[in-house]
């Protein structure tokens, strides 16, 4: 290994360190190693249910009912559901219901379509 550390692709810090086979940014906590230069752009991917890659454009269908937080009214199953963006977090799937509006999906209550 070099004696100097890349920067971290996240927030570009470079006060990276190693841990075994990974490097490790202190500031924003993200971790990554050499072979992770493979990976898309942003740096993860989203799946369905079924295993298959989702992609921002993509058609999904509901496979669950889903209650709609603050609201009396349930998304249900078989509502088809156009991704407008994937992100990072609990709720990884950005989109629109058609009755309902906005709403963020967990990517393992859906199905590619």
């Amino acid at each position: 290994m070099s004696d100097t550390l890349p920067a971290c692709p996240k927030c570009s810090s470079d006060y990276v360190y190693v841990d075994g086979p990974l490097y490790i940014c202190p500031e924003c906590a993200h971790e990554w190693s050499d072979s992770d230069a493979g990976e898309d752009a942003e740096g993860f991917i989203v799946k369905d249910a079924n295993g298959n890659r989702l992609e921002e454009g993509d058609n999904v269908t509901l496979i669950k009912d889903l209650k709609v937080k603050g609201s009396s009214s349930t998304a249900k199953i078989g509502t088809k559901v156009k991704i407008n963006r994937l992100v990072r977090g609990d709720h990884n799937i950005d989109c629109k219901i058609e009755g309902i509006g906005p709403m963020m999906l967990k990517s393992e209550f859906v199905k590619k379509a």
